[in-house]
């Protein structure tokens, strides 16, 4: 075949940069990153299911356990705080993001290390106490790297940022929840006959685990970001008005750190940054409502924790992999807006597979092969669909209030779930796993109808999103 010099086509060089993108140690970086923001999510959260399933917690209150993850829903309350405050010693030494990512980190590691050493059936109580510390520390945690995930690549990288970080935090779900199952299975194999308190060497094994963070944290360079010259004026007018002295001084730092940043992302959307605040809320909707009846699902069906950690841990960590690193590219190739739609339909749709296989395990009995092929379908458009709206959330961000916007974004994402989520054993015990899983795939609907919404807006140049970008036209 001859070799010629024909220029690339714009269509080649998209994918050219989608992939190439990933080559980059920011990209490397941010991946490593993604695995200490994945970690505590899903030790209070799907693995802690499992572990209070078999210590014999009732699966109603095992859905109200979940609320301890609510600090991921709120954490745009002290977003501020991350953005604006000077951390004593670790500011000098690290820099603003990084000094804020490593508090967090050891915040993380304490809380994973206090559920170890705790009795779910005599500790309740205390258990959720060190859930919540494990889930605050977790969030304040995701604050700062997302700011610096953002601040530390331009826009065309966003997508392969993205990409990376769902990459680790999927691989965080894999040593989360496979590899605390395998630990578990091992040590209550009768050679070993640990039992219930197999559960805590997993859990400790974890919070050494959070040291992968911390050394991808250590190694990382601190964003250098300008700021426009309007947000400065803004903030330096308020300055002023608000006067000398402490009161005053109080004052600006709150509107600087809380006021602002609604304020700039509402004058550069207009009345449709409503519209993407509901978009946002209902995007996850379906995935967040039946993921916390996940693992008592895979139990009341039969599945035995190594089946589970084989198909849904292992087998869906890489199809999920290859659908968040495949979801950087697609951006990239097709814009964001596309993408968004095509991921939100087919990662609600995904649901009724598990409908399917809830009705053949009630006639037929349990088939691992069906669990392999729900999993899998499910996981590689979960997989894109986070990409795909990490990196639109990316677009919409102000540099000069990245941590408190970013959060406000991911908090509106995460709070309308986890409400939800909490009644999601009561539609289990009431209509069974069919109707459920019917339910959650209809919850997905909201916002496949907001995206043609959206994309309406974005086509008409409005000043939302351009339709072949990740950020918002001004």
């Amino acid at each position: 075949m001859a070799v010629t010099d024909r220029p690339l086509t714009a269509s080649e060089k998209g994918w050219i940069a989608g992939f190439s993108a990933y080559g980059d140690r920011r990209v490397l970086t941010i991946l490593l990153l993604g695995f200490s923001s994945g970690l505590p999510l899903v030790l209070i959260f799907a693995t802690m299911s499992r572990w209070l399933a078999e210590a014999g917690v009732s699966r109603t209150d095992i859905a109200i356990f979940s609320l301890v993850g609510l600090a991921y829903g709120f954490k745009f309350v002290w977003a501020p705080a991350v953005d604006h405050v000077h951390l004593p010693v670790l500011h000098r030494l690290l820099g603003r993001r990084r000094s804020w990512v490593l508090f967090a980190q050891a915040g993380v590691i304490v809380g994973i290390a206090g559920m170890a050493l705790t009795d779910p059936v005599s500790a309740l109580g205390t258990m959720a106490i060190f859930a919540v510390v494990t889930a605050f520390a977790g969030a304040t945690q995701d604050i700062a790297i997302d700011a610096w995930r953002i601040e530390s690549a331009p826009e065309e990288m966003q997508g392969a940022m993205a990409g990376a970080y769902q990459l680790g935090y999927r691989l965080a779900l894999f040593a989360g929840g496979a590899g605390v199952f395998l630990i578990v299975a091992w040590l209550q194999d009768p050679l070993h006959g640990l039992g219930p308190a197999a559960w805590r060497y997993g859990y400790l094994a974890m919070a050494v685990a959070m040291l992968i963070g911390v050394g991808a944290l250590l190694s990382a360079r601190e964003p250098t970001v300008r700021v426009s010259e309007e947000t400065e004026r803004m903030e330096a007018a308020i300055e002023r008005s608000a006067g000398g002295g402490f009161f005053g001084k109080a004052v600006a730092y709150l509107s600087n750190a809380i006021v602002l940043p609604f304020v700039d992302f509402f004058k550069r959307n207009g009345w449709i940054g409503l519209l993407i605040l509901l978009f946002i809320g209902s995007y996850w909707l379906s995935d967040r409502i039946w993921g916390v009846m996940a693992q008592p699902f895979y139990f009341d069906m039969g599945y035995t924790k190594v089946e589970v950690a084989w198909a849904s841990k292992t087998f869906g960590l890489f199809i999920t992999i290859a659908g968040a690193l495949l979801g950087g590219v697609l951006v990239a190739r097709f814009g964001v807006m596309r993408m968004l739609l095509f991921s939100a339909t087919l990662a609600a749709a995904s649901n009724l597979l598990f409908a399917g296989l809830a009705l053949y395990v009630e006639h037929f009995g349990k088939s691992l092969p069906l669990l392999f092929v729900a999993i899998g379908l499910e996981n590689i458009f979960g997989g894109m669909a986070g990409t795909v709206l990490i990196a639109y959330l990316s677009g919409l961000t102000n540099v000069a209030y990245t941590g408190t916007q970013y959060a406000l974004f991911t908090s509106f994402m995460v709070l309308p779930g986890k409400f939800i989520a909490a009644g999601s054993g009561w539609v289990v015990d009431t209509a069974g796993y069919v109707t459920f899983f019917v339910y959650t795939a209809a919850a997905g609907l909201p916002a496949i109808l907001l995206v043609f919404v959206l994309m309406r807006y974005a086509r008409a140049k409005t000043p939302m999103v351009d339709e072949h970008a990740s950020e918002p036209a001004e």
